[in-house]
């Protein structure tokens, strides 16, 4: 495959990628109906290990202790995943769909670069992505919660999970699911992303909010790698108690702001 040296005379590590997803897939690519699909159909895909888990949860006793609320009660039934998948998608196709698909339009053409990223411009533009995707989600959900109209016409179908699920990060109404895709699709205009940083972004950022909301304290979380992240006990104890842990991933602004609430943490077996 032929690489194209960058200024420096040397191709990116990551060149062969980028040029395999432009291969004649440009038009897709440059579609309008990108990026609400891409969202729908990457939460859907994450949220396969879990429904696993929860399948297991129903028979294994091992599996269930490692459930943040051990003592609600047995993992979310298959019904209830078919439930909330058909309420997502719904959504997706009658509003946040077509409404993505006419601000894409009004932004006009766009073109893909030639070069893809290095290594470390991706790590960086996916980071600062996720800093202020975790800036302006906090602001966002504190408002929703501070004004009762505004959380019952946006934010209360989302609260109807006191004990949450992966499938459930994005039951949420039509209004917060738009607003929640468009704070992602600003992040990564504001940083100025490239194409392949920005969908890498789009794909760590749906899987922190399916971990968020999987259920499970597992030792292998990425909360307990990193301790900057709150993960899905933290998470949890926003859904029980609605006054804390408003930000989505990282726990700098709920400490900076007094409304951070260590959860209990559930102890994983070796």
């Amino acid at each position: 495959m032929h690489m194209l040296p960058t200024e420096h005379g040397e191709a990116p590590i990551l060149q062969g990628l980028w040029e395999s997803v432009r291969a004649g897939q440009e038009e897709i690519l440059l579609s309008p109906y990108l990026p609400a699909s891409y969202a729908f159909l990457t939460h859907v895909l994450l949220c396969a290990p879990f429904l696993a888990l929860d399948a297991l949860g129903s028979v294994c006793q091992r599996v269930r202790s490692w459930r943040v609320s051990a003592g609600s009660g047995p993992p979310p039934p298959l019904r209830r995943w078919l439930d909330c998948f058909w309420r997502v998608l719904y959504r997706y196709l009658t509003t946040v769909l077509p409404a993505t698909a006419l601000l894409h339009g009004l932004r006009g053409p766009a073109r893909l670069p030639l070069l893809a990223p290095s290594c470390p411009q991706l790590f960086v533009e996916v980071f600062a992505c996720l800093l202020l995707f975790d800036t302006l989600f906090f602001i966002w959900h504190v408002t929703m919660h501070r004004f009762p109209r505004l959380y019952r016409s946006t934010h209360q179908q989302h609260h109807l999970h006191r004990v949450t699920f992966a499938l459930a990060a994005q039951d949420s109404s039509a209004a917060e699911l738009l607003s929640l895709l468009l704070l992602a699709l600003s992040s990564a205009w504001v940083v100025g992303c490239h194409p392949l940083s920005e969908a890498f972004f789009h794909m760590v950022n749906s899987w922190l909010a399916v971990e968020d909301h999987c259920g499970y304290d597992l030792p292998w979380a990425l909360h307990r790698l990193l301790p900057c992240l709150g993960g899905a006990p933290c998470h949890q104890a926003h859904h029980t108690l609605h006054s804390v842990n408003y930000a989505p991933y990282f726990t700098h602004w709920d400490l900076l702001f007094g409304t951070y609430r260590a959860p209990v943490r559930t102890s994983c077996p070796a």
